[in-house]
């Protein structure tokens, strides 16, 4: 049986890699958010509704907002 950690049972650096993966993370959804709301719908491979919610609701530690820079965007 597996015994699930408390926040309080982590190390201090355990409970800091968390909160920089934590911030790096909803940092990359803000800036592939706004670079989405941004662009043209004509530049965006996909719908962008598609993107918004891919980006917002599943949490992939960045690899949703890195996919939408490296495949989402059309080159200009």
């Amino acid at each position: 049986m597996v015994t699930r950690k408390r926040w309080a049972d982590l190390r201090p650096r355990s409970r800091k890699v968390l909160v920089v993966a934590g911030a790096c993370e909803a940092a990359m959804k803000l800036a592939a958010l706004v670079d989405l709301v941004r662009r043209p719908a004509s530049q965006i491979r996909g719908s962008k509704a598609g993107w918004a919610a891919a980006i917002v609701v599943i949490n992939s530690v960045g690899l949703v907002p890195l996919s939408y820079f490296a495949f989402g965007r059309r080159a200009d």
